[in-house]
């Protein structure tokens, strides 16, 4: 079996819903069903089927997140250094024609957040930064298109 690669926080952001999952959500929908079921005949009972069925996405997710956290490899970027890309490295780049600035942090499938600018390893844009130094040009090709970016600094915080 593969390691999945995730930083110190995501394991805990994800151990913790994991726990919340098993320890709240699952009594709580236990206890939806089973109030439900006093109402009588359950083919017709929208309370029961909806129950049921986020008892269902609870359950999956559990089991998805029991695999993901007994694989995980977890990497702690405070302890790494250095001016090259690597995984849980926080990079800042500048796209080169429209002077626009962003900043990634480099982070697990299972934590990527673009809102927060955390993307996932696999994304295209982070493919293209691995292995790359501050002061590097770019070519970073999306399915929007290629972009031009300038490195402006590699951190591990």
């Amino acid at each position: 079996m593969d390691q999945i690669p995730v930083t110190k926080k995501g394991y805990e952001a994800l151990e913790a819903e994991l726990q919340d999952l098993i320890k709240v959500q699952r009594p709580n929908v236990i206890d939806a069903i089973a109030a439900a079921r006093e109402h009588g005949d359950l083919k017709e009972n929208a309370e029961y089927h909806a129950a049921r069925e986020q008892q269902s996405f609870i359950e999956g997710r559990i089991q998805e997140l029991e695999a993901v956290t007994g694989r995980a490899q977890i990497i702690d970027p405070t302890t790494m250094s250095g001016d090259t890309v690597k995984f849980g490295a926080t990079v800042e780049i500048v796209d080169e024609e429209t002077d626009e600035e962003k900043t990634y942090q480099i982070v697990g499938d299972y934590e990527a957040d673009l809102d927060n600018g955390k993307i996932s390893i696999s994304s295209p844009i982070a493919k293209g930064l691995i292995g790359k130094s501050e002061g590097d040009s770019v070519v970073i090709r999306t399915p929007k298109g290629a972009a031009d970016y300038e490195i402006l600094s590699v951190k591990y915080i």
